[in-house]
């Protein structure tokens, strides 16, 4: 299968306005992309590149004043299969985790752990571990916050989704990652595209997708607390310890979003 990403983002800007951006694809599925997935904007301007400290790939740029957009284009093969289901993936003792991953069992900006330790265990621990554990958390987030847009807002933390119930994917996220790592499971915060390929229409708009991977029986697992099912066409961006880590854009001066377009869909022919 051959999938079609990408987006474009429009700006207004008063003055030169330095930014980053974090917009191609991960590097682990660069070997999918057909064509490099390079960052494009208008009017041009230079564009350096970096790696952070997860290893994702980061766009650094000085912004012009006035109107100013940048985007990516890319077609990403993939096997069209849906997220790998491992009912029977097994929890580690934090005693035998591999040091990288222990920076993902600790509070972050948006995951307050101290604040909902004693409800995730109250919650969650008479559940199986491992995988079921992970899973009967994302079940319950599932059901607990009301989804919306209407309900964004870029300060809300795990603990204001719990105790607040509502909110856009990237606090379902926050919510699941705070709870396993509450109960010593890794987690970490994710972002990119997910499609509705292989889903009935009628089709929502498409936007940037945030969800979470635990660590069990040696590797990263993906779950999806706001679709809790899942899905065909997951493609990376980015992952950290919580949103405050994989900004799309960070900038650095006053400036106005205008226009967002994200675009995710099944790519029929070489020619799309």
């Amino acid at each position: 299968m051959r999938i079609r990403v990408g987006c474009e983002l429009g700006f207004e800007f008063s003055q030169p306005t330095p930014l980053i951006a974090m917009l191609n694809v991960h590097f682990s599925r660069a070997s999918d992309l057909e064509l490099p997935d390079h960052l494009t904007t208008n009017p041009p301007v230079p564009i350096g590149s970096y790696r952070d400290s997860f290893g994702n790939w980061c766009s650094r740029l000085v912004a012009p004043p006035g109107p100013f957009t940048l985007g990516m284009n890319a077609i990403v093969r993939d096997p069209g299969t849906p997220d790998a289901v491992d009912l029977a993936a097994l929890q580690h003792p934090v005693d035998q985790l591999p040091g990288e991953t222990l920076q993902f069992l600790r509070g972050s900006r948006y995951c307050e752990t101290d604040r909902l330790s004693d409800e995730a265990w109250r919650l969650f621990g008479p559940t199986p571990l491992g995988w079921r554990r992970v899973q009967a958390i994302c079940d319950f987030v599932h059901t607990h916050i009301a989804f919306g847009y209407e309900h964004s807002r870029p300060t809300r933390t795990a603990y204001e989704a719990y105790t607040i119930p509502q909110g856009v994917c990237r606090d379902f996220a926050h919510l699941a990652i705070t709870f396993c790592r509450c109960l010593n499971i890794p987690a970490r915060y994710c972002t990119g595209y997910v499609s509705d390929i292989g889903l009935p229409p009628p089709y929502a708009p498409m936007d940037f997708a945030a969800w979470m991977e635990a660590y069990l029986e040696g590797r990263w697992h993906t779950f999806d607390p706001r679709n809790n099912a899942p899905r065909i066409g997951r493609i990376l961006i980015a992952y950290g310890r919580d949103a405050a880590d994989v900004p799309l854009t960070h900038i650095f001066g006053p400036g106005e979003l205008r226009e967002f377009k994200v675009w995710t869909d099944e790519a029929v022919s070489p020619l799309n």
